[in-house]
C-alpha cells in the first residue's frame, strides 16, 4: 500500500466517528443519525487518511455543488483517495454522495470502494464502483476475489452524478441496495437487493477518489460523503421509490 499523507490511529477515527454521531434536525422528513461526514470548512484533516500526492487533494468550489473535494490522480501516480472511518462488521446504514470525473486515458478508474485490510487473501474491496469506456460500473467482490457486475450505466467526462447505498455489512450474508441519480436501480441479477460478501479481513472502511495505476491524470470531484441510518439523511436529493 502507498505510504498516505494524513494518517490517524484506528483509535483516533473510532473516536471521531463517535463524535459525529447527531440527531436528525427538528421537524425533518428523517428519523435517524448521521454517523459521519467529512468537513470542507475543516480540510482534508477530516478524513481518516488521505493517500494522494502532496498538492494533489483539497477543497475547490464548483459552481453548480459549492465547496467540494476534488481528488486529482496524477499522470503515473498509483491511487488518490481518501478513507473515512472504521465500519463494524454486522452493521447496517446508507452512504450517499456526489461526484464527477474525468479520465484523460482509456484506463479504468475505481471511484469508489468499500476496502479490506489486508488487501492478500480476502476480498479486497468487496463493494466497488469503477469508470472505463464511457460507463460507471456497480461490482461486488467475493471472498475469492470474483467479480461479480450488479450494474451499469453510461457517463461522460464532468457529468454530475448522485450515488447512494444501502449496505449491510456481513461476510457472506451482506446486502447492497443502489440509488443512482435518485432512482433506485435493478440488479443484473434481476433484484434490487443483492446478498453476498460486504465484510472480509480485520479492518473495512469507505475510499473516494481515483485509483488505478495509469499513464494519464485522472480528477474526481466529490461532495462530502454521508453515513447515516437513514436514505434521506445520506443525500440531500429526492429519491424515486421505483426501481428501474
Amino acid at each position: 500500500m502507498p505510504r498516505p499523507v494524513h494518517r490517524r490511529t484506528l483509535a483516533l477515527a473510532a473516536t471521531a466517528l463517535a463524535a459525529l454521531i447527531v440527531p436528525a434536525a427538528p421537524g425533518s422528513a428523517a428519523t435517524g443519525r448521521i454517523l459521519w461526514t467529512p468537513s470542507t470548512a475543516t480540510g482534508p484533516s477530516s478524513f481518516a487518511a488521505v493517500q494522494c500526492k502532496d498538492g494533489n487533494f483539497g477543497v475547490v468550489t464548483d459552481p453548480a455543488k459549492g465547496k467540494v473535494w476534488r481528488a486529482l490522480q496524477a499522470a503515473g501516480e498509483e491511487r488518490c483517495e481518501t478513507l473515512g472511518p472504521d465500519l463494524t462488521n454486522g452493521d447496517t446504514f446508507y452512504v450517499g454522495w456526489s461526484s464527477k470525473v474525468s479520465i484523460q486515458d482509456t484506463e479504468s478508474r475505481y471511484v469508489f470502494q468499500l476496502k479490506c485490510s489486508p488487501s492478500t487473501g480476502t476480498a479486497n474491496h468487496p463493494v466497488e464502483i469503477d469508470i472505463a469506456d464511457g460507463r460507471i460500473r456497480l461490482q461486488n467482490w467475493d471472498l475469492d476475489h470474483n467479480a461479480h457486475p450488479l450494474w451499469s450505466t453510461p457517463t461522460a467526462d464532468n457529468q454530475w452524478h448522485s450515488y447512494a447505498l444501502k449496505i449491510h455489512l456481513g461476510r457472506t450474508d451482506g446486502t447492497i441496495d443502489f440509488w443512482f441519480d435518485g432512482t433506485k436501480q435493478t440488479f443484473t441479477t434481476g433484484t434490487s437487493t443483492y446478498t453476498g460478501t460486504t465484510w472480509d479481513g480485520t479492518r473495512n472502511y469507505f475510499k473516494w477518489g481515483s485509483y488505478h495505476p495509469s499513464p494519464a491524470p485522472a480528477t474526481n470531484t466529490f461532495t462530502s460523503p454521508v453515513i447515516a441510518t437513514t436514505l434521506p439523511l445520506a443525500t440531500t436529493l429526492p429519491l424515486a421509490t421505483t426501481t428501474s
